[in-house]
Parts: C-alpha cells; sequence; structure tokens
C-alpha cells in the first residue's frame, strides 16, 4: 500500500474515535489516610509491587513478568470473589516511597487507567495517598457504569484498601 492512503486511512480512524474519547472525560480519585506508624514502616507494608496482601479484596499477587519492583513488572492481582487484574509498574522510587502502576487489563468498568500510592510523613506517623486518573470503558461491564459509577467502583477499592492497612499497621 503507498504510503498516503494508509495515512489517510489512520486520519479517518483517529477522526471517527475522536468523537467517543471526547465523550468520555478524563477521572480522577484520591483517597488518603493517616496511620500512626512512621513512612518507611508504612512503606515496607504496601510498597512492595508483588505483595496486595495488605488490601482485603485480594487474595493473591503474582509478578508473572519482569522482576518485581522494577519499572515493566506485570502482576497478577486475584480478588476474593475471582476477578483478575493485569498491571504493570511504570515507576518506583523507594526514597519517595511511590509507585505509579497502570491496568492492563481488568473486569473494572475504567480504561487508560493510572494510579499513583505514596506515603508520605505526617507529624509522627504516615499520610498515605493513592490517586488515580481514567476514563470509563466505553463498553459498560458492569450495569450502569456511568463516570459517577466508575468512580464509586475505584473510591470503594481505595478506601477500603486504606482502612485495612491503618488497622493492620495500627494495631500492632
Amino acid at each position: 500500500m503507498h504510503p498516503l492512503p494508509r495515512l489517510a486511512l489512520v486520519s479517518l480512524a483517529v477522526l471517527i474515535a475522536a468523537p467517543a474519547l471526547a465523550a468520555r472525560p478524563v477521572l480522577h480519585v484520591k483517597e488518603s489516610v493517616v496511620i500512626a506508624a512512621p513512612p518507611a514502616q508504612v512503606w515496607a507494608a504496601a510498597g512492595d509491587f508483588g505483595n496486595l496482601g495488605w488490601h482485603p479484596a485480594v487474595a493473591s499477587t503474582t509478578v508473572d513478568q519482569g522482576e518485581n519492583n522494577r519499572p515493566g513488572a506485570v502482576r497478577t492481582v486475584t480478588t476474593q470473589d475471582g476477578a483478575k487484574l493485569v498491571e504493570r509498574l511504570l515507576a518506583r522510587q523507594d526514597a519517595a516511597h511511590s509507585l505509579r502502576y497502570t491496568i492492563i487489563d481488568s473486569p473494572l468498568p475504567v480504561s487508560d487507567y493510572r494510579s499513583t500510592l505514596r506515603v508520605l510523613p505526617d507529624g509522627a506517623g504516615s499520610r498515605v495517598e493513592w490517586s488515580s486518573r481514567f476514563r470509563r470503558k466505553a463498553e459498560k461491564p458492569l450495569d450502569g457504569a456511568d463516570d459517577a459509577g466508575a468512580r464509586r467502583v475505584i473510591h470503594s477499592i481505595y478506601s477500603g484498601g486504606l482502612g485495612n492497612l491503618k488497622a493492620t499497621l495500627e494495631a500492632h
């Protein structure tokens, strides 16, 4: 195929897809919790990409590709109800107690998902922030998964995990 027709086809595909993408705005969710434990202790519990055992909805986490805690590592998170999420580590900074990752595949009603988990000093303890930006999936895999519904799903994941992390670390 001559390069010019291929370019025209790509341009046409972008023009066709643009309204669908514009109709799905970028959504944001940010949750945080203050934990009465030093940042190093909280990071040791929450900062291991290959271990989401602190989240009550998670049954197991396995690193399937790459080296754990190195950018490019891919993990599979299996939930208590058997759902599977495949995620890739984008960046991890031990000194800053921060990691960023993206969802490659999941049953969640989101796409283009990027998330950051950070542990920050807060007085004598720590503040854990979990934030993300994403779009609602166009195909709405969950009934009624509008933008507000997609935000609620992510909010519940974050609040459940952070609440359990706090309870676990403050019990010791």
